[in-house]
Formats: C-alpha cells, structure tokens, sequence
C-alpha cells in the first residue's frame, strides 16, 4: 500500500500510532487536531485508514456509566507502510489486538496521556514539542555480557522525550527519561528503577572478548549530549496517598548510595494531575534527593554537576 493513497492527515496519523502503539481518540484529537471543537475529520481519517487495513481499533470500557471509549493503534500492514517511509525511527516491536484489549492498554494510555501534556504545554509556550518527540521503551544496556533478562543487562525507560524550551530568545534543548506510575506497583521498585538510572549514568561498556577493554567514557554519551533528567509521574491514587509514595520514594533515594553518588543523575516525581494544570515550568516537581522543596521539570534547583545537561 503506497504512501501516496492517504491523505496528508492520514500520512501524518500513522506514524504517530506506529510510534506510541495505542492512542485513544480524544488522546489523538488534543495531539493532532486541537482546533477543532470535536473529532469528525479526525474520526473520518482513522475510519479511512481502517478501511486500507493500516489501522485498527478496540474497546475501552470507562466508569462513566459504561460508556466506551475507542482505542487505535497500527495494523502490521500499516506499520510496512511507515517503515517504507523512513520517517521514524523502525521498531521490532508490534501491538496485537490482544494486547490492544489487555491490561497493558492502561499503562500504554499513561505514557502516551504524559507525552501529550508536555506537547500541550509547548503550544502554549511557543516551545518545540510535537507528535514524535518521545520514543516508548528505548533499551539502554547497563551491563557487559549476553544476558537479556529483566533490569539486570538493560535499562528500558517507559519513554524518552526530547523538547526544547524557546524562552526570551533562548533555546534550551532538554531530554527526559520518562518512568510512569500509576500507583500499581511498590514503591521499592520505583526505588530499584533509580538506582539502575544511577547505574546507567555511570556504566562504561566493554569490548567483546577475552581481552576486555573498558570504554573510555560513559555509554549514555553515544547516544545523549547531556545524561537525561529522569522524571516520574504519578497518578491513579488520590493526593494524599500520592505525597506519600513520594516521600518514600525519597526516603529510598537517600539511603541508596549508588543513587546519591550518581553525580550525573538529576530526578523528579510529580502527578499528572499537576503536569496538566499547571504545566511543567511550573513548581511541579519535587527532587528526588535533597531539598524537597518543588521546582519545575528542568531541576535546576539540585546541585548541577559539570555536562549534566
């Protein structure tokens, strides 16, 4: 199926499911096309591009009196189409429509609902964040061998956004480790993702064989021109029960020593709640290690330590 048989909207939609996997419906019509008051084009296009097999949908049942909300996200054929135009970056990975039904679509909304914010809060400002600006699941070795399991060999943030802030004719190019929680886990786990962020912040990779020779500097600049600030967003608890979950988290950061002597790491926790009502230049965020006192996503309240970004 040529690129040339979808409409610009259509050509710019499919990379954007291709990319973040699901998407709800309201989700696409704040991210594509805010300046229409309801989703009718929008509606069109995906019912279009469902017809060319390049797109498909699935349930998501709401609270609100058992109303459903529709769920999109890229058919194998579609996910051809935007390889073939080699706009973004291919991915072996492919969301199925059981997967598109299962539990995971919750978690998958959230990391998109986060990227979204950030790109609302750009229009706003006038600051450069758009559509394809952060990347789900990016793995990052942080540790030597062949071993793929868990955490122990790799370092998979739920997303990497990048943005860069326009502000009084400056422009600050920023990136973000993205790690989403929505009170389901424990918050030793979110303890153990900081430290392997600290791990990461510090690995030096090693050539293959039996004379192993250690990297002459940390991996994260092959790919970084600064180490990304990690920034954890909560939600799905109320507020009082998300003030705690930081004040652990804190509490874990400061006891862990390989987090407090990752000088090159800089870590927040806010709410979605706060990211989308007041945005992210606003002091939202509160440090994970030293003073708690709220600063907005950039950090620069902690101590800044040489190229940290």
């Amino acid at each position: 199926m040529p690129r040339s048989g979808l409409s610009r909207f259509g050509q710019m939609l499919l990379p954007v499911l291709y990319q973040h996997r699901l998407l709800a419906t309201g989700q696409l019509h704040r991210l594509l096309s805010p300046h229409t008051a309801r989703p009718v084009y929008l509606l069109r296009q995906l019912g279009e591009l469902r017809a060319m097999g390049l797109a498909e949908s699935t349930d998501r049942r709401t609270s609100r009196m058992g109303r459903c909300e529709q769920l999109w996200y890229i058919t194998p054929l579609g996910c051809e189409v935007v390889e073939a135009g080699g706009e973004v970056q291919p991915r072996s990975y492919r969301i199925t429509p059981k997967a598109a039904a299962s539990p995971l679509q919750e978690h998958t909304l959230a990391v998109g609902e986060t990227g979204i914010v950030f790109c609302e809060w750009a229009r706003r400002y006038g600051d450069d964040c758009g559509p394809l600006d952060w990347e789900p699941e990016l793995a990052h070795r942080v540790r030597d061998g062949d071993s793929r399991l868990g955490d122990d060999a790799f370092l998979i943030p739920d997303a990497v956004l990048r943005y860069t802030r326009d502000q009084d004719g400056r422009r600050q190019m920023m990136t973000f480790f993205l790690e989403i929680d929505r009170s389901t886990m424990e918050v030793a786990r979110l303890g153990r993702k900081l430290s392997t962020y600290a791990r990461y912040s510090t690995y030096f990779p090693h050539s293959p064989g039996r004379r192993a020779r250690a990297a002459t500097r940390e991996a994260w600049r092959e790919r970084y021109p600064a180490f990304p600030r990690l920034l954890i967003v909560l939600s799905g608890a109320k507020e009082a029960v998300l003030e705690r979950r930081i004040d652990d988290l804190r509490a874990l950061a400061a006891a862990d020593s390989r987090v407090t002597a990752a000088g090159y790491l800089r870590a927040g926790v806010t709410t979605i709640q706060l990211l989308s009502e007041r945005g992210p230049f606003a002091p939202v965020v509160t440090p994970v290690l030293g003073d708690p006192k709220p600063t907005d996503v950039r950090l620069t309240a902690m101590s800044e330590v040489p190229a940290a970004g």
